[in-house]
């Protein structure tokens, strides 16, 4: 494949040889075209120097401070909602100054509690300024940080602690009873306890027993303010965190991320948006709301703080999300495809409910706007008229100063992704990137609307190439060149915690193999189409990509989403949905249905017509004749988190929803077997 607009060829390809698939050529971002941006140093905390403590601490701990402390000192840094007279009003704010003295103190009370470099220090509970002050006082003494997942239970936060031998652990208030829980077993580790907030009597005199201390935050700071503990030597490859990914199956992985890995990640995607002119500034506003504990918001964050910009902290609450953005007004604004879909949703329903004169005015408004952002006019030049008449209202209901929205962690379908991007005039970018790649490995660059449903090019730190799966047919040499995604560079993890196994699995010559499937776009952007475990053989012998297909037949305007089963036992396959309640009801309104939400989608006639549309896009797409829905169930409760059907970046635990849904399937495959 020649260079396409936005990459460039580095290393030819390689035909198949000695049991080995073919592999593409290496390209990287056209912005590395001349070599890769050297990493510099911006977070609140240098990491990487080389140096002794002495000489980065000049007498007065000097080397402690970034160039964001020194240049920002007074920028408002950490924000947090005031909670007065039972009500919660305007974000009050720390500076860099007084976190960086704060952090000061909780690296040293840390380091009096007796943990030494190297040592493991846990975080657990929702994104707050405690939280990242843990985190950077984590950073300035070459301590592993290892977030624990807000999301999961005590399983997993007593496999996290034992298994990275954790030693202090901070936590939110209120997940405290949830620590306490594995104490019995964690304790061999665990010797501090530090509340974000207070400590019960009942909570001390339980730890007591166990030997452990227990301290609030602010009994905690004091532990560290007669020490003077001087700074440990760090290197570029030294480990600044393991982050555990919840994975689909079997216990989490602890990702291990180097001080290098980040540094230079950040860079790359500063150079990408310094390229494309929507560079980060201390002016910008972050609202943290995706968890700290994932490598996307920890990325967002650094990249944030690194510019001396702003970051405001929600309530934890997704119904009270768009109240806390209209209070925050941020510029930047990071989210999972589940919350922009719910946007989208939202602004579809005051869309309908406006009026007919209103609806045609803003549906002639959006199609005149996106045919000249197609036709390549910036989305600001695009339509002024539009975007001051009908479009600001809506950029007001994101706080009226949102620029830039980036999207990760799932697909974001192109029809709410082509729609944001014109109705909030702001940038609305795609990413794609694992907890191994350190976050945004690709992500699409502004302004190109025919990037829509892609994930971008390279950032400009890495390079990447497919590599041939002949047992999916998908071909890295072809003139649509598919394989899985392969990345190499100084982006990549360390390995896995303790797992070498997997470790030696995944990073072969320097590479990692994501196990996603891509497909390379004639512009250079690269399509996500499909998951290499994701496959099975049906009964008949025919292999089926089930991600694939799942992202075609998601694309039906009446369903939120689709999880599609088979087997080689069955000749056939069928799908649980989550239907679109909205649509569903005014299906059945218009073709005298009755009955609620629940019992609608028990009904034959409804299963019927959800049926029919699955079959009517998926002659659209010319799928094969087996890869066709032969039944679906209908579930008006969304795949969640609390069935443990999603992981925490909403990505499905296929294991886990075949045995939540077996006596679905299997009731399914017995209707289609007697026929």
């Amino acid at each position: 494949m020649a260079s396409k607009k936005f990459i460039v060829e580095v290393e030819p390809s390689v035909a198949a040889k000695d049991g080995y698939p073919s592999m593409g050529p290496v390209y990287r971002s056209v912005f590395a075209k001349d070599g890769f941006p050297a990493p510099t140093e911006g977070e609140i905390f240098v990491v990487g120097e080389e140096k002794s403590s002495s000489e980065r601490r000049g007498g007065s701990q000097r080397g402690l401070e970034s160039l964001s402390v020194e240049k920002y000192p007074n920028n408002p840094m950490l924000g947090t909602r005031e909670f007065v007279n039972g009500k919660h009003g305007a974000y009050v704010w720390l500076t860099y100054k007084q976190v960086y003295d704060k952090v000061i103190r909780v690296g040293n009370a840390i380091r009096a509690c007796g943990v030494e470099p190297e040592g493991r220090c846990g975080i657990y509970g929702a994104n707050c300024a405690e939280w990242v002050m843990s985190m950077e006082a984590c950073n300035a003494h070459g301590l592993y940080c290892v977030p624990l997942y807000d999301t999961l239970g005590a399983d997993a936060i007593e496999f996290v602690i034992c298994h990275a031998e954790v030693a202090i652990a901070f936590v939110e208030e209120k997940k405290i009873p949830e620590l306490l829980k594995v104490i019995p077993k964690a304790g061999e580790h665990l010797k501090t306890i530090v509340s974000f907030g207070k400590v019960t009597p009942e909570q001390r005199e339980q730890v007591k027993n166990f030997g452990l201390a227990f301290y609030s935050w602010d009994e905690f700071l004091l532990l560290g303010d007669d020490k003077n503990i001087d700074l440990p030597v760090k290197k570029k490859s030294d480990i600044c965190t393991i982050m555990y990914t919840s994975g689909t199956t079997g216990d989490p992985k602890g990702v291990l991320i180097s001080n290098k890995c980040l540094v230079t990640l950040i860079t790359g995607v500063d150079h990408l948006l310094d390229s494309t002119k929507v560079s980060l500034t201390s002016k910008d506003v972050y609202l943290s709301f995706l968890p700290l504990a994932h490598i996307f918001d920890r990325l967002i964050e650094e990249c944030i703080i690194s510019h001396g910009a702003s970051i405001g902290f929600w309530r934890g609450d997704v119904k009270l999300l768009i109240e806390d953005i209209g209070e925050l007004k941020p510029t930047i604004f990071c989210a999972v495809p589940r919350v922009l879909d719910r946007i989208y949703s939202g602004l579809q329903q005051k869309i309908s409910a406006g009026g007919f004169i209103k609806r045609q005015l803003f549906n002639l408004a959006y199609s005149h706007k996106l045919h000249y952002m197609k036709g390549g006019k910036e989305h600001s030049n695009a339509s002024p008229l539009s975007d001051k008449i009908v479009f600001s209202k809506v950029k007001q209901g994101l706080g009226g100063r949102v620029r830039l929205i980036i999207s990760g962690a799932a697909p974001l379908a192109p029809h709410v992704e082509a729609y944001l991007k014109v109705v909030t005039c702001s940038h609305v970018l795609q990413g794609y990137g694992l907890t191994e790649t350190c976050a945004g490995s690709f992500v699409s660059i502004p302004n190109e609307m025919d990037m829509l449903g892609t994930v971008g090019p390279p950032v400009p730190n890495l390079d990447a190439r497919l590599v041939s799966v002949p047992e999916m047919n998908y071909d890295a040499l072809s003139s649509k060149p598919q394989g899985e995604i392969c990345i190499r560079g100084d982006v990549l993890f360390s390995g896995y915690h303790k797992r070498e196994d997997l470790t030696k699995e995944v990073l072969i010559d320097g590479w990692f193999h994501t196990g996603d499937i891509g497909e390379w776009q004639p512009d250079g952007s690269m399509k996500i189409i499909d998951r290499k475990k994701n496959i099975f053989k049906l009964s008949q012998g025919e292999y089926v990509a089930v991600e694939n297909l799942e992202n075609v037949y998601g694309i039906v305007p009446d369903i939120d989403a689709v999880w599609i089963y088979g087997n080689s036992f069955e000749s056939c396959l069928v799908a649980v949905v989550n239907p679109n309640k909205q649509a569903i009801e005014h299906y059945a309104k218009t073709h005298n249905i009755s009955g609620d939400f629940n019992s609608l989608c028990e009904n034959l006639k409804i299963k019927e017509y959800i049926l029919g549309e699955l079959t009517r896009v998926g002659k659209e797409k010319k799928l094969k004749g087996f890869e066709f829905m032969k039944a679906v169930h209908l579930d008006p409760v969304p795949f969640d988190l609390e069935r443990d059907l999603l992981t925490p970046s909403f990505k499905k635990k296929r294991p886990q929803m075949l045995k939540y849904y077996q006596n679905v399937i299997d009731n399914m495959y017995n209707t289609i077997n007697k026929k």
